[in-house]
């Protein structure tokens, strides 16, 4: 199975208000989003604009890659007893077993469904037995048949990937749309993806619409999505509001994109109320997980003071890291050339301590 992936590029970079240069101790970790426990700083001095660049890699209007997060994540609904023994020993990373409880169960019961998908998902990802597209393709085609809708939203992606047989986008398509119709999420949300691909207004309402079935089973990726489209008023009005709820929602569950986004909205106060603090948090929070823009909206803060005391070290280590990533920054570079030798060896080594957290 292929990896989660951020879908749609952010629109907007948070332009940080530019601030002076100070030094004071950082918390020994990042700290995770939650609730604000200290004053904003009340300086307002606006900030230079850094160059806008966009959070993420794929253009709005680029397919990406599709959300994939795999189809026995939730319990299959057609499981029994004897399922679950194979179901479970798959969670627990038995593979070998969860291969042979589910065949065991389809030698008893040919037209179970959720075995045949959880042989199909083995087969796919090559748990346990050989990687064999053509044969996951086979198992799920065969649960699809008995109607299991995991089974369809992964026969959906196969066929636009051409794993496992021809590449078949219709096909693919008609897969998707036959999950989401059932309420997979997962399905809904690839569908959601080719309809925003084709650039027609009445695809991306529909589009919209899926998101918001994919985001209400709590995937964090249509969340955010979805949020983006509130933020540009594509296929759904524009409300700023939705998106910064929406944005949050896609933090709680993970999503880095989201959080990225949320935090620009808090710092900026847009469609919720002005909060650097809280926005510091999510900022360290990204930063801290890898994200380069995050890392740079980071070292603007505390070279600034927003958010978060200043600290010339830290805002250089910060800055060193974005920059690792290929996010440089002039205004940075400019404001800490004021480091002594003994700093600047300190924030190399912080970066580089940082380039080396996965």
């Amino acid at each position: 199975m292929r990896a989660i992936a951020p879908l749609i590029a952010a629109n907007l970079v948070l332009t940080v208000p530019a601030m002076a240069v100070a030094e004071t101790p950082r918390p020994a970790t990042a700290v995770a989003p939650g609730a604000n426990t200290q004053t904003p700083p009340t300086s307002q001095a606006p900030l230079p604009k850094a160059a806008t660049k966009e959070v993420f890699t794929a253009p709005l209007k680029e397919l990406p890659t599709p959300y994939t997060p795999g189809v026995m994540g939730a319990r299959p609904p057609t499981a029994n007893k004897e399922t679950d023994i194979a179901f479970g020993a798959y969670q627990r990373g038995q593979y070998t077993t969860a291969f042979r409880e589910a065949t065991k169960r389809l030698t008893a019961n040919p037209k179970d469904a959720a075995a045949m998908t959880l042989l199909g998902e083995l087969y796919n990802q090559g748990l346990g037995i050989k990687q064999d597209p053509k044969k996951a393709a086979e198992w799920y085609r065969l649960a699809a048949a008995q109607g299991d809708i995991h089974a369809m939203a992964s026969l959906g992606l196969m066929s636009i990937d051409g794993r496992g047989g021809p590449k078949d986008l219709k096909a693919g398509q008609h897969w998707l749309e036959q999950a989401s119709a059932k309420g997979d999420a997962t399905a809904s949300y690839n569908l959601a993806l080719i309809l925003l691909g084709t650039g027609k207004e009445a695809d991306q309402a529909r589009a919209a619409t899926l998101f918001r079935k994919a985001a209400d089973g709590e995937i964090g990726a249509a969340q955010h999505d979805l949020g983006v489209l509130y933020l540009q008023g594509r296929g759904v009005p524009k409300d700023p509001a939705q998106a910064a709820e929406l944005f949050r929602r896609a933090a709680d569950n993970g999503d880095l994109a989201g959080e990225v986004e949320f935090a620009i909205l808090l710092f900026n106060g847009t469609g919720v109320p002005k909060d650097e603090v809280r926005a510091a948090r999510y900022f360290l929070h990204a930063a801290s997980r890898g994200n380069a823009i995050a890392q740079n909206r980071v070292a603007r803060l505390y070279a600034s003071g927003r958010g978060i005391p200043k600290n010339t070290v830290e805002a250089a280590a910060w800055n060193l890291a974005a920059a690792a990533q290929g996010l440089s920054d002039g205004w940075l570079d400019q404001n800490l050339t004021d480091l002594t030798p003994e700093e600047r060896t300190r924030a190399e080594r912080m970066a580089s301590e940082r380039a080396n957290v996965k």
